[in-house]
């Protein structure tokens, strides 16, 4: 795919490697025992060609790629952009009149509906005017020239921080049941993430159809990952640490993930990520230690193409700027730990890795000043 027209400011390390298709390099529980982080990947692991395929945005955050090649990302103060299969890009006109962008929320996670070859619908993770934050669902219009609200929203009444933003989540995935998982954020509220009546430090179950919903998780921090393993019923949850352990989680139903924040009317953050205090608090397959790399995105890469790197969880780094690979076993555990070599530091802040339904993997940056990009990696 060619890279389209919109331009880079040039100047940074990150603005010149962006010119060029082809790049290598460039001059946030319980204590878990996790192996020691390896420097480089193994050395049968494939070469990465990192091509752009639409540059000069504004902290896209999230990126699905639909059945007919096209992608479709969004950016966290508003606005849909399509990527057509030539290359060429479209604004897709959407109502986003009452869209809240402030601090960590605005327009955020997207997801295709299964069935979008036939009904063209789509979700969104959003931060609205009224006071919460909203999973929304839309219909793309056969030409991606705009994208028109259909259920308005689908699942309301997830906690906002309208004074700043902060932890908004949201990340948005499809379970292999068809369920929509919903992954939101504490908004630095300390009672929310152990109150089951509260939206807030959660990962939901959503019936797409319907939007009825059920907590599924409990006792998150803010969560910005979400990843379905291929072929079983696995869902990682990535989410920010404080001042250390960014975590990854398996998700199993009903299970709590330890965030309990609440300091008598003060937001603790000292505690821990997984607080041992807490009766079966279901400890993280991997933390990050001190200090904090600020996790965000993840997915899978699966497919053959990929040679040794086939069956990675990749997370994408905003503080650390890179790419994390995790190698887990069959009940989760991390048996390796890497950066990909490609990906580190040359592209600045990484907030989502997608892979897409045509095997390659699709990535965002997110540094602001209209010096951001949407980056597709193949294994060369």
């Amino acid at each position: 795919m060619p890279p389209t027209a919109r331009t880079l400011t040039a100047g940074s390390c990150m603005g010149a490697a962006l010119t060029a298709v082809v790049l290598v390099g460039c001059t946030e529980t319980a204590e878990v025992e996790t192996p020691t982080p390896a420097t480089a990947p193994a050395a049968t692991a494939p070469a990465l060609d990192v091509a752009v395929v639409a540059d000069g945005l504004e902290h896209p955050w999230d990126v699905v790629r639909a059945p007919d090649g096209t992608l479709l990302l969004d950016e966290r103060g508003g606005g849909f952009t399509a990527v057509l299969p030539d290359g060429s890009t479209r604004d897709v006109a959407a109502d986003l009149d009452d869209l809240f962008a402030d601090g960590e929320t605005g327009l955020m996670g997207l997801a295709l509906d299964p069935g979008f070859a036939e009904n063209r619908r789509f979700y969104s993770c959003q931060g609205r005017q009224q006071g919460e934050i909203a999973v929304l669902a839309w219909t793309a219009a056969p030409d991606w020239s705009s994208a028109t609200r259909v259920a308005d929203p689908l699942v309301g009444g997830l906690p906002l921080n309208e004074r700043s933003g902060r932890h908004g989540g949201c990340r948005l995935a499809v379970a292999p049941d068809g369920a929509l998982l919903v992954g939101t954020g504490d908004t630095a509220d300390g009672t929310l993430p152990q109150d089951p009546r509260s939206l807030g430090g959660k990962v939901l179950r959503v019936d797409p159809a319907t939007g009825e919903r059920e907590v599924w998780t409990l006792g998150h921090r803010n969560v910005q990952g979400l990843a379905v393993r291929p072929g079983t019923n696995q869902v990682f949850a990535v989410e920010h640490g404080p001042d250390r352990d960014d975590e990854v989680n398996l998700l199993r139903d009903g299970g709590n993930y330890g965030w309990d924040p609440d300091g008598g009317g003060s937001y603790d953050e000292s505690v821990p990520m997984t607080d041992p205090a807490i009766a079966g608090a279901v400890p993280a397959v991997w933390s990050s230690g001190e200090p904090t790399l600020a996790t965000s995105g993840a997915t899978f890469l699966d497919g053959e193409q990929w040679g040794a790197y086939d069956g990675l969880l990749l997370v994408a780094l905003l503080k650390a700027q890179g790419v994390l690979a995790l190698r887990l076993a069959e009940d989760g555990a991390v048996v390796e730990e890497f950066r990909l070599p490609e990906l580190e530091g040359a592209f600045g802040r990484i907030r989502s890795v997608v892979q897409g339904g045509d095997g390659a993997l699709y990535v965002t940056t997110d540094n602001g000043g209209g010096e951001d990009a949407l980056l597709r990696v193949t294994p060369r």
